[in-house]
């Protein structure tokens, strides 16, 4: 079923423009079938924020056909906000306290853009390890994207991610490890994953964590865990909720970056994401701008319009698939009240409850 429009947030209307199935409210409360509440607890800065918004919805609303989703996003004080994204989440977001009270059935937290090395000096520390300390007794199952996944590998498992030599950024191949976990279930065995990270937590700090890697890639290392009862928390150091021009759109902001001085090397490609005719107009331009630039004229226009139409997404059914895996997992274990009902009905060291 579709994720439920209980309020006006103008992702509901976006996702509809889309062509993805929006329900109302007053539709949804005559139909006899579960709901699931999922939190989305988004981190992205201000420019990222509602784009951030509408993949996940746009990943939970296809994932399942057996429940009705209501999805609540929030965030955190201590992230900086500029005026006009702090309207919006005094208007259309909840406050955690509320969320707190009245429940979840699964979690998901997003990423964030930090310049600092160490995560435990950033502002936003101590109230996401109070929505993960409490997600992680009161929620049945909390997954973490990107840097959450840094943060709660470092305050809960003692891992603090390690600086890479250089970005590890673009489209990289990835192989499933543990085939018979239900979350890849009926998904590739190889299959396409964005990654944009300068930090990584690696197979060995996976390993020495108690946690089981389900899937990764020679290039790019571990994308998808699980914590060591295999459901409660979930972890990726991908995003396989971008759209198909994500990466286009930061190759963009890394090029005015450049024009701006804010970085003095031109932007190299992400990788195994632009082909060959799309490399070589890329090419042009980065000639183009420099001509430009030396004469002191108004930079060319970047080919934005060209490009979009020239990429492939090669990653999306697979992230629905691990997603709906996801979904279905918890409407198995979850009851209609969600009190405590992973803790209390499902023992998740015996396999068999959860279908493995």
């Amino acid at each position: 079923m579709p994720i439920v429009a209980h309020n006006d947030l103008p992702t509901f209307a976006r996702l509809r423009d889309e062509g993805q199935r929006i329900l109302e409210p007053d539709c949804a409360i005559q139909q006899d079938i579960r709901e699931l509440h999922i939190g989305l607890l988004n981190m992205m800065p201000d420019a990222a924020l509602a784009a951030t918004e509408r993949q996940f919805f746009r990943l939970v609303g296809q994932s399942n056909p057996i429940a009705q989703f209501y999805v609540h996003p929030f965030t955190l004080d201590g992230l900086k906000r500029g005026a006009e994204a702090q309207a919006y989440i005094q208007r259309y977001y909840e406050p955690f306290e509320k969320i707190r009270a009245e429940g979840l059935d699964a979690l998901i937290i997003t990423g964030a853009n930090v310049s600092g090395s160490d995560l435990a000096q950033e502002p936003f520390w101590q109230p996401l390890i109070t929505v993960v300390d409490w997600a992680f007794e009161q929620v049945c199952s909390t997954l973490c994207s990107c840097l959450a996944t840094h943060a709660v590998m470092q305050f809960r498992y003692q891992q603090r991610r390690q600086p890479l030599p250089a970005k590890c950024w673009g489209v990289y191949s990835h192989h499933i490890v543990e085939r018979t976990h239900p979350l890849v279930s009926d998904v590739n065995t190889r299959f396409d994953v964005p990654h944009s990270r300068f930090n990584d937590i690696s197979r060995a700090q996976f390993d020495a964590a108690g946690l089981r890697v389900l899937t990764e890639s020679d290039a790019a290392g571990v994308h998808l865990a699980v914590s060591a009862d295999g459901f409660r928390q979930i972890f990726f150091q991908g995003h396989p909720e971008y759209d198909m021009i994500s990466l286009l759109k930061e190759y963009k902001r890394e090029v005015k970056r450049f024009i701006t001085g804010a970085r003095v090397d031109y932007p190299p490609f992400p990788e195994h994401y632009f082909g060959l005719q799309a490399r070589a107009i890329l090419d042009e331009y980065h000639e183009q701008l420099h001509e430009a630039l030396d004469q002191g004229r108004e930079p060319p226009l970047f080919p934005e319009e060209w490009m979009t139409t020239r990429l492939h997404n090669t990653w999306h059914d697979t992230a629905q698939g691990v997603i709906g895996n996801w979904m279905g997992l918890v409407y198995r274990v979850t009851n209609n009240d969600r009190r405590l009902p992973f803790m209390a009905e499902i023992n998740p060291n015996d396999p068999l409850a959860l279908g493995w």
